[in-house]
């Protein structure tokens, strides 16, 4: 695999993410509609990675972001600070005192249970980071005065307006520009595409990107409904069956972007909303890597999952783990991670890599 990583010792943070962070409320066993109470937590598809990092595995990690400056901003800032990741990089936006101009995102998740499939409401219009513009950031100054092993962002952020998708190209430019290691989540949400062209657009946005990536991640749809390629099996529940027609797709994928040096999907097939059958193949070096699957996975809370796989692969990566076990750890990351409430992951290195090395859950006391 072609990466040329940076040692430790040669940039200040380990990775760098670029994206929305916003207020998750957590109906918890209840319906969003019929909740009365909510569990407030933080999340984000791009800082869920970083926080992983940070938290799970201990490495050096900040957060590009913007947030109004009000008591809702200054609230996912709290629940930030517990997560570890540096928060230095992040530009509190003027509050006009009613949200006209600028506001923070909220998403509320119904997790789902058995026959009832999760549910997630964004509220999330024009909020700060949705506003952000090229030249916001001093990107010289994090790539090349600070240092960054890695730069992480991803669809989400680049769908949020289109002033974000330039500020990800510019971004990802620099990072290129200064030898950082470039990864990339489809993280297609048709929700965020809906009203500004759908799935065409979301293709044009994310194939304008593609060129200025190392590492490109999905899961069983992403790939097709964000970049325009598909599984032989064409169905996403039964593509995952199928790994082999993964590695076509994803060979496919790099012969059409060769500057990717690796593509990776997560392989999900939803039974029920708490019982999937988790796994994940990847593509390097015109090889396909299966890793090995959890069948009949018990979740309690799905989201957040995918990006709890990308944080365990980046980790091995960084850590210069074979790529058959870096997989491993993202795969068994992300089966932690849905085994606990919020976006973020609750799990820890050595319960990585105990469920890495096949050891039984047996309690510890």
């Amino acid at each position: 695999m072609a990466l040329a990583i940076k040692g430790p010792d040669e940039a200040r943070w380990d990775l760098v993410a670029l994206g929305e962070v916003m207020l998750r409320l957590d109906p918890g066993e209840d319906r969003i509609h019929t909740a009365r109470q909510f569990r407030a937590w933080e999340g984000g598809g791009e800082y869920n990675v970083a926080r992983g990092l940070r938290r799970c595995f201990g490495l050096r990690t900040a957060i590009v972001t913007a947030f109004a400056d009000n008591p809702i901003g200054r609230l996912v800032e709290d629940l930030m600070l517990t997560g570890g990741v540096d928060l230095r990089h992040v530009a509190w936006v003027p509050y006009d005192g009613v949200g006209r101009s600028v506001r923070n995102g909220l998403n509320f998740t119904d997790r789902g249970f058995g026959v009832r499939g999760a549910v997630g409401v964004s509220d999330r219009g024009h909020t700060a980071v949705s506003q952000m513009r090229p030249g916001d950031v001093d990107w010289d100054a994090i790539f090349e005065a600070e240092g960054a092993r890695w730069f992480h962002t991803g669809g989400i952020f680049a769908a949020l307006s289109p002033s974000t998708a330039e500020v990800a190209a510019e971004a990802m430019e620099a990072a290129r520009r200064h030898g950082t290691i470039v990864s990339y989540d489809l993280n297609y949400r048709p929700s965020l595409w809906k009203g500004i062209g759908g799935q065409e657009r979301a293709r044009a946005v994310n194939r304008s990107l593609a060129p200025f990536v190392d590492v490109m991640l999905g899961n069983e749809e992403d790939f097709s409904a964000a970049l325009g390629f598909s599984p032989a099996a064409g169905d996403p529940d039964l593509a995952a069956l199928d790994p082999q027609g993964y590695g076509e797709m994803m060979a496919t994928v790099v012969d059409t972007y060769p500057n990717l040096a690796l593509v990776a999907t997560t392989l999900r097939v939803a039974r029920t909303a708490t019982r999937n059958d988790w796994g994940a193949a990847c593509f390097a070096d015109g090889r396909l890597t299966v890793a090995t699957p959890h069948p009949e996975l018990e979740i309690l809370d799905r989201v957040g999952g995918g990006d709890s796989f990308a944080s365990g692969l980046i980790y091995g990566i960084l850590a210069g783990l074979p790529l058959d076990q870096a997989l491993e750890y993202g795969v068994a990351h992300g089966a932690l991670a849905m085994t606990t409430p919020g976006d973020t992951s609750m799990a820890t290195l050595a319960e990585v890599e105990a469920l890495v090395a096949g050891r039984p859950p047996r309690v510890a006391r």
